[in-house]
C-alpha cells in the first residue's frame, strides 16, 4: 500500500510520502481553522504546511512538478496560505483593523516584487549558459568571472516565497496579542528582504561579471579547435539514463593516440559523465555543432544509433564508425540504421555474422572486429567460497512488449525464489538495468517485489542461528569495513564536489580544467571503496545493488555465476570464464532459443518457471561444469581473440580508418585543384558556340 501511494504521488521514499500527505492535509485544516476561527490550530497547520513544502523542495520531489501541471504550483500554494490568513483575521473580527488592510497591501507588493526577481534569475541563468559547455579545456583566456553564489540562485523562487514568513508570523502575533507593532515589523522585513534579494541578483548583470556572449565564445572555441586539432571524436546523444553508453568508452578514448575529443549533445549527459581526462565539449545546438571547425577530425565514433547523429554524419572529411555500447543478440545489434556509417565495429566474428544473417544492408567489408577494450577489469573465477554468490542482472523491458526482452516480469520472481531456496545455499546479488521501469509499470512493480523478496530473505537469514553466529564472529570486521567505507565516501565526496554539475554553467566549465576524479588518489579511493563495500556486510547476505557503484564489472568480480537475459551483460560476463544462465522468457524452447541467440550456446537455459537452475548451481559450486569448454570457445567467437589485446586492435582500427580519411581528403583536394586549373591549348569558345560542340570539352 505504501509503495502504491508513493507511485501514485510520484514520491521516492517514505519520508517524502509523509511530507506529501502532511502538505496536502494542511490546507483543509488551515481552511477549517480560519473559518472556526482557531488561532492555534491555524499556527500548527501553517507550520506543517511550510515545513513539508520546504522538505519536498529540498529533496527535489517530482510531486512538485506534477502539482505545477495541475495549477497547484509554488506561488499558488503560498498565495492560498496568505489568503487564509486574511480570512482568519476577518473571522476574528479584525477585518477593520489597519493591520488587515496593510497585510493585504503587503502581500500584493510582495507578489509585484517577485516579477523582477524572477526575471533577473532567468536572465542571469540564461546569460551564464554557454553555447558549448566544456570539461578539461582551459578557458582562462575568456576571463570568466564568478557567478552568483548558490544560496542566491539555487531554488530561488522557493526562497523568495518563503520571505513571506516574516509577514505571516508578525500578523499571527498581532492576532494573538493585539499589538500591531509586530505585524508592521514582520511585513516590513518581508518587503525589505525581497528588495535586497532582488538587488543582490541585479549586481550579477553588470558587464564585467558577465561571461562572453555566445558569438564571442563560439569564435574562441573554433580557435581552440584549430589549435588542438582533434583527430578522433567520440560522439554521443541520448537520454540521461543512457549515459552509461558513452561512459563505457571514456577510458578507451584516454588510451588512444592522437588528440581525442568527446562531443556530447545534452547537458544531462555531461552531468552524469564518468571521470575522464579527455577534453569534452557539450554542444546542445545543432546549428552550433554544424558550424564548428572540425576539419582536423578523421574518425568519429558513435556508441548509439540516434537521430542527432546526422548532425555529425553530414561531415564528409571524417570517417564514421558505429561502435555500439555492448555486444549482444538483441535486435539493436543488427539495426538497419548502421549502414549509414563507413564502418561498423564489433567485438568478434559473431557480430559480423549477425549482420550477414540479418541482411540489413551492412556490407561485410564494412564490419571490423576490434574486441571489447572495456573488459580488461573483469577477473576470472575466484577461489571457492564457503557460499557462492549468484548475480541476477536482468535487462530492461525495452521499447516493445515482446516477452523475450526481459525475464523480470515473467520469470524474475521465480528465479530469485529458486536461488533463495537453493541447497546448499547461495548468496544472491540483484542488479537491475538502469532503464528498468522507465517504460513499463509492470517491470517497475516486479523490480520492487524482487527487492522486497531479497530484503525479507536477508532478514530471515540473519536471524537463523548459524548465520547469526557467523555475523557475531565477524561483527568487528564488518563494522570496521563500514567505518572505512564512510571515510572513503567522505573523501570521494570531496573530490566529486568540485566535479559536480554547478548551477552556474560558465563557472563550472571554467573550473573543470582537470577532473579531480581522474587523479591517482581517486583511482585508489575507488578501488578501496569497492573492496570495503563487499566487506561491509556478511558474505552470505543477499543484496540489491543499484546506481553506478559498485559497477557491473565489480559485481561480476564478486560473483561466481550469472543469471541474465539476452543483452551485452551476458557477452561481457563470458570474459570471466564463469558459469552463466539465460532465461528463455519468450518460451521458444532451448533448441530454438540457442539457434536464434549466439550468446546462449554455452549457457544453462532457464524457462519462466526457473527450471534449469539446479544444473546451473551445480556448475557454480564446481560440482559439475560440462559447459566450461563451450564457454571458452564461445568467448573467442563473441569477443575476439585474447591476443593482440582489444585496446591495441581498437587503436589499429582507428589508425587505419584515419588513413583512409586522409587519402579520401587528399584525392578530393587534388580533384578540386585540377578542376580549378585553366584549360591550356584549347581555342577560345565563340559566344554562339555551345560547349558540347568543342573538341576536348568534358560533357
Amino acid at each position: 500500500m505504501n509503495q502504491r501511494l508513493q507511485q501514485m504521488l510520484r514520491v521516492g521514499s517514505t519520508p517524502e510520502l509523509v511530507a506529501a500527505l502532511l502538505m496536502g492535509l494542511s490546507y483543509p485544516v488551515l481552511m477549517t481553522a480560519a473559518l472556526l476561527p482557531d488561532l492555534w490550530t491555524f499556527v500548527v497547520a501553517a507550520g506543517v504546511s511550510y515545513a513539508s513544502d520546504h522538505y519536498l523542495h529540498r529533496r527535489g520531489s517530482y510531486l512538485l512538478n506534477r502539482l505545477s501541471r495541475f495549477r497547484a504550483g509554488l506561488s499558488l500554494r503560498f498565495l492560498i496560505r496568505q489568503l487564509l490568513l486574511v480570512l482568519l483575521l476577518s473571522r476574528m473580527d479584525m477585518a477593520e483593523d489597519p493591520v488587515s488592510f496593510t497585510a493585504i497591501a503587503c502581500f500584493i507588493l510582495f507578489y509585484a516584487l517577485q516579477a523582477p526577481h524572477t526575471a533577473l534569475t532567468a536572465k542571469i541563468r540564461a546569460r551564464r549558459r554557454l553555447p558549448v559547455i566544456t570539461r578539461n579545456i582551459d578557458l582562462a583566456e575568456l576571463g570568466i568571472a564568478d557567478g552568483p553564489p548558490g544560496w542566491l540562485t539555487n531554488r530561488a523562487m522557493e526562497k523568495v516565497q518563503h520571505l513571506d514568513l516574516f509577514a505571516v508570523v508578525g500578523v499571527l502575533v498581532v492576532a494573538r496579542t493585539g499589538d500591531s507593532f509586530y505585524g508592521y515589523v514582520g511585513m516590513g522585513a518581508t518587503l525589505v528582504l525581497t528588495l535586497l534579494y532582488t538587488g543582490l541578483l541585479a549586481r550579477y548583470l553588470l558587464p564585467h561579471l558577465l561571461p562572453p556572449t555566445s558569438e564571442e565564445f563560439l569564435e574562441w572555441f573554433d580557435g581552440w579547435l584549430r589549435r588542438y586539432r582533434p583527430t578522433t571524436v567520440l560522439y554521443f546523444s541520448g537520454s540521461a539514463e543512457s549515459s552509461y553508453q558513452v561512459n563505457m568508452w571514456l577510458e578507451t578514448m584516454e588510451e588512444l593516440g592522437g588528440r581525442p575529443l568527446v562531443v556530447l549533445r545534452e547537458r544531462h549527459t555531461l552531468a552524469r559523465l564518468a571521470p575522464t581526462r579527455t577534453p569534452v565539449a557539450c554542444v546542445p545546438s545543432a546549428v552550433h555543432l554544424m558550424n564548428m571547425d572540425l576539419d582536423s577530425v578523421r574518425v568519429a565514433l558513435y556508441p548509439a544509433n540516434v537521430g542527432k547523429n546526422i548532425h555529425m554524419l553530414r561531415v564528409p572529411t571524417m570517417k564514421h564508425v558505429f561502435i555500439g555500447h555492448g555486444d549482444s543478440d538483441k535486435i539493436a545489434s543488427i539495426n538497419p540504421y548502421s549502414k549509414v556509417y563507413d564502418e561498423v565495429w564489433t567485438a568478434g566474428k559473431a557480430g559480423r555474422d549477425r549482420y550477414a544473417l540479418a541482411d540489413v544492408g551492412v556490407r561485410d567489408d564494412a564490419v571490423v572486429e576490434v574486441g571489447r577494450p572495456q573488459l580488461a577489469p573483469i577477473q576470472g573465477p575466484r577461489r571457492p567460497e564457503a557460499m557462492p554468490t549468484v548475480l541476477y542482472a536482468p535487462t530492461w523491458e525495452g521499447w516493445t512488449d515482446d516477452p523475450g526482452n526481459t525475464s523480470l516480469m515473467l520469470a524474475g520472481e521465480n528465479i530469485v525464489r529458486g536461488l533463495l531456496a537453493a541447497e546448499p545455499p547461495v548468496r544472491v546479488v540483484y542488479k537491475p538495468h538502469p532503464f528498468t521501469g522507465t517504460r513499463s509499470r509492470e517491470a517497475l512493480e516486479a523490480d520492487a517485489r524482487i527487492t522486497e523478496l531479497l530484503r525479507a530473505a536477508a532478514e530471515r537469514r540473519a536471524e537463523a542461528p548459524e548465520f547469526a553466529a557467523d555475523a557475531s564472529r565477524g561483527a568487528d570486521g564488518t563494522a570496521a569495513a563500514r567505518a572505512e567505507l564512510a571515510r572513503i565516501e567522505a573523501e570521494m565526496e570531496r573530490l566529486h564536489a568540485s566535479a559536480a554539475e554547478g548551477v552556474d554553467e560558465a563557472e563550472t566549465a571554467r573550473d573543470a580544467l582537470r577532473d579531480p576524479r581522474t587523479s591517482p588518489e581517486a583511482a585508489d579511493l575507488t578501488a578501496r571503496w569497492n573492496e570495503a563495500f563487499w566487506r561491509s556486510f556478511p558474505a552470505w547476505e543477499h543484496r540489491t545493488v543499484t546506481g553506478p557503484a559498485p559497477a557491473l564489472y565489480e559485481c561480476f568480480n564478486a560473483s561466481d555465476g550469472l543469471v541474465s537475459d539476452i543483452s551485452s551483460v551476458v557477452s561481457d560476463f563470458l570474459a570471466s570464464g564463469k558459469p552463466y544462465a539465460v532465461t528463455d522468457s519468450a518460451g521458444l524452447g532451448a533448441t530454438e532459443f540457442a539457434r536464434r541467440n549466439t550468446a546462449v550456446r554455452a549457457a544453462e537455459i532457464l524457462d519462466n518457471d526457473a527450471r534449469g537452475l539446479d544444473a546451473f548451481l551445480a556448475a557454480v559450486r564446481g560440482e559439475e561444469d560440462p559447459r566450461a569448454g563451450a564457454r571458452a570457445e564461445l568467448t573467442s567467437y563473441l569477443l575476439g581473440p585474447e591476443e593482440p589485446p582489444a585496446q591495441q586492435r581498437f587503436e589499429a582500427a582507428v589508425e587505419a580508418l584515419a588513413a583512409r580519411a586522409e587519402a579520401r581528403n587528399a584525392e578530393q583536394a587534388a580533384q578540386s585543384a585540377a578542376e580549378d586549373e585553366p584549360l591550356t591549348g584549347a581555342r577560345e569558345v565563340p559566344a554562339t558556340e555551345t560547349p558540347a560542340t568543342v573538341e576536348g570539352t568534358v560533357r
